[in-house]
């Protein structure tokens, strides 16, 4: 799904159990999922052996027993998996889930049963216990996931695939609910595209930390040019990108803007951060801020430029997927007639995985109405050709929800002479999302990773926060 750097997980178990099957299923089932859960990497909290009957849970008192298990780990927990190597017991799985109230992911597994071995001694019956289950979630409100297949053994190929995919719905699910958004500067005046409701979000537990970009500038005003921290940021400036032809004042007033944004966003806990550059920064500071923003997307910190709170949203999404450095591009041109084929642009902050190879060099723009000398720092080059994902999420204010849409695609190698940063992109029925997109009214912003993660951030954002999200097939 992802050749991404992603933390091991932690994952609650519950053992589904039902005592007129057999209950040495329910051991080497729960064995079993053990070993596949930590040959992952992953870490586990179930019920031990001797706490429980197998180490599974079917009478309420095991049920109360997994819960409070759960809530001293409330923490760590990323998600539950429920395995029903048996058929399991509904209540007490549904029971567990609603008494430690962790609000994290769930996914069900069955085991599959072996036509060789359907007598009484080793019959499942858990194609038939998954059902019951979902129907006991259903009525307690508890949200959950599916596997691909109905049921899958855990050491199959078709699981590892789930377990990857439900990993990242996690790390997204967890991220999103704790996430910080650093807003700096002002919303431009000509991107109305860009308005969102700061209540909408909190109220999905993300946070807005504003900060005037006159505090920015004031802050650097007062650095000195022999900072240690502006010193440093120069230094990862010149190791990070070409900087042939730019001059030396241009890049030290760059290196002072990431310092200046690093203790701050380092002083206030933010985890992300949307930045005012068109063109404020341009004439009253005299850079474009595009490679400093490059380089904290390329290390997993995502930023966005023109204040784009929604937009940086869909980047951390992304980048908790997969594991991989994402990028805000805009919808910007049809590529031929190709109705299936666009151009996404941005003038540019892409971080510098995207890219074939790139350099530094002036915004061509912008450099139009404030001088080309204002105007360095642009990583400009081509996007490498792969798969990719995109996603746009948007508050709609008069509805009160927040909304948004995924899917899948490929940038390919297809000829391309522009500047910035582009790429050409080959989307299946890309017309009807275009069309989508109008009708709806989202943002010509959108979010974009070198992976493929869609269903995934569908699954968190849709099923787990609660938003109206489409994934486009």
């Amino acid at each position: 799904m992802s050749n991404g750097k992603t933390r091991p997980m932690t994952f609650g178990v519950i053992v589904g159990n039902r005592g007129f099957f057999p209950g040495h299923l329910a051991k080497s089932g729960r064995a079993d999922m053990i070993a596949v859960l930590e040959k992952a990497g992953h870490k586990v909290v179930l019920t031990g052996l001797e706490e429980t009957k197998h180490g599974a849970i079917e009478t309420r008192a095991e049920a109360a027993k997994c819960a409070d298990l759960f809530k001293q780990h409330r923490e760590t927990i990323d998600g539950v998996i429920v395995t029903l190597p048996n058929f399991g017991d509904e209540r007490a799985i549904a029971n567990t889930l609603r008494t430690a109230g962790l609000d994290v992911p769930v996914l069900i597994q069955a085991t599959p049963d072996t036509p060789g071995m359907m007598t009484i001694a080793d019959r499942r019956d858990s194609f038939c216990g998954k059902m019951s289950a979902c129907n006991n979630l259903r009525q307690f409100g508890i949200p959950f996931s599916l596997t691909t297949q109905h049921t899958e053994a855990p050491d199959s190929a078709v699981f590892a695939k789930d377990l990857e995919w439900f990993a990242a719905v996690c790390r997204v699910v967890k991220g999103l609910r704790r996430l910080r958004i650093g807003s700096i500067g002002a919303r431009p005046a000509a991107f109305n595209t860009v308005r969102y409701s700061e209540k909408l979000l909190e109220n999905a537990g993300i946070s807005v930390e504003p900060i005037d970009l006159s505090e920015i500038l004031g802050r650097i005003n007062r650095m000195k040019d022999d900072d240690p921290a502006a010193v440093a940021k120069l230094k990862a400036i010149k190791s990070y990108v070409s900087t042939s032809g730019v001059p030396d004042a241009a890049l030290l007033k760059m290196a002072k803007l990431g310092a200046v944004i690093d203790h701050w966003m380092a002083e206030t806990e933010v985890t992300v951060s949307a930045i005012q550059c068109w063109t404020s920064l341009e004439e009253f500071f005299g850079v474009v801020p595009c490679t400093v923003m490059s380089m904290m997307s390329n290390n997993l910190i995502a930023s966005a430029c023109e204040v784009d709170i929604c937009g940086v949203i869909g980047m951390h999404a992304l980048q908790l997927a997969s594991g991989t450095p994402s990028a805000l591009l805009d919808w910007n041109n049809n590529y031929g007639d190709d109705p299936d084929k666009a151009v996404c642009f941005h003038c540019s902050n892409l971080p510098k995985h995207f890219f074939k190879e790139t350099k530094m060099d002036f915004q061509a723009i912008i450099a139009g109405t404030v001088g080309r000398e204002n105007t360095y720092g642009t990583c400009v080059g081509v996007v490498k050709p792969g798969p990719m994902s995109y996603a746009r999420f948007s508050t709609v204010d008069e509805e009160g929800l927040i909304a948004g849409y995924v899917g899948e695609g490929a940038f390919t190698d297809d000829p391309l002479e522009t500047f910035g940063g582009a790429g050409v992109v080959h989307i299946p029925h890309l017309q009807k999302l275009l069309r989508f997109i109008c009708e709806n009214g989202f943002e010509h912003h959108v979010a974009a990773s070198l992976s493929l993660v869609a269903p995934a951030v569908h699954e968190a954002t849709s099923n787990y926060m609660g938003w109206d999200v489409i994934e486009h097939k």
